[in-house]
């Protein structure tokens, strides 16, 4: 049985999780748009993220390994690829195929008959739900209540509003058979950090003293406290950028990057001494 998702990445079929996330951290380094900037790489990487997004996951690996190519109706993977005509979505394709996203259809839908073929009832369940800024951005468990349950579910660090997650045997039931439960995740706004794609913004206050002088504030970030050197002459809406502390992608197995802007926080002159007031307003 040919199983061509193992050649895209360049591994065994006996491969470990671990030496398939090596290899696939390898070729989506060598393969990636901003680096590699031959017009195939496009594609090669589009391909090596969807064979990823199958292999790294034990349910869909599982499904795989049992059938093999047959889910791209015979062929191997790259022809299925391209065929999809390079610009479709193969995360999408994939995600109808094994159970990913929305839809009954193909082999992640459960229905009556085998793997969902064979039309029957689609026994699967949708709901949508918020979840807090922080946990889309760090990952964790989030709890709900859905087809009479609550139940925690583990959040992947990265997760964008509208993506579908999908968990196992929580859908309806019926003749001894239980459907998934399809979860659309929406995230819930912050006040305190602004998202662009992977990267993080966020408005930190400095006093004017250490804007002019110089000095060191503390910032609290998504992972934890850090120590920002501030230099002196710092201007209002000035950026830090502190590298690797923002979203995860998980696509990319890289994060992106979290910019501090300064807000320069200029004292009510009222508040200073008469002296301080005086030779401030004669040397500006």
């Amino acid at each position: 049985m040919s199983k061509s998702l193992y050649e895209t990445l360049g591994v065994s079929e006996s491969a470990s999780s671990d030496e398939i996330k090596k290899a696939y951290r390898k070729l989506a380094r060598q393969y990636h748009p901003d680096i590699n900037k031959e017009e195939s790489a496009v594609d090669k990487f589009k391909e090596i993220n969807a064979a990823y997004e199958v292999l790294s996951d034990t349910n869909k690996k599982a499904q795989y390994d049992q059938h093999g190519d047959q889910m791209f109706g015979g062929q191997n993977f790259h022809d299925f690829a391209r065929n999809q005509g390079g610009q479709g979505d193969l995360d999408e394709i994939l995600r109808q195929m094994f159970g990913g996203g929305g839809g009954g259809g193909g082999f992640g839908g459960r229905q009556s008959g085998f793997g969902g073929f064979g039309g029957g009832v689609n026994l699967d369940l949708q709901v949508s739900i918020t979840i807090p800024f922080l946990i889309a951005v760090l990952g964790g468990k989030h709890n709900i209540s859905a087809n009479a349950q609550n139940f925690d579910i583990k959040i992947p660090a990265g997760i964008k509003s509208g993506e579908t997650m999908r968990v196992r045997g929580k859908g309806q039931s019926q003749g001894g058979q239980v459907g998934d439960l399809l979860i659309k995740v929406e995230i819930a706004s912050s006040d305190e950090y602004e998202r662009k794609e992977d990267n993080l913004y966020k408005k930190i206050d400095v006093p004017l003293k250490t804007a002019w002088f110089g000095g060191k504030i503390e910032v609290i970030t998504p992972q934890k406290e850090v120590s920002l050197k501030v230099p002196k002459n710092t201007k209002n809406g000035q950026k830090f950028r502190l590298k690797g502390s923002g979203i995860p992608n998980r696509k990319t197995a890289m994060s992106g990057d979290l910019y501090l802007v300064a807000n320069i926080i200029i004292p009510d002159i009222d508040s200073l001494d008469k002296e301080l007031q005086a030779t401030i307003e004669e040397k500006l």
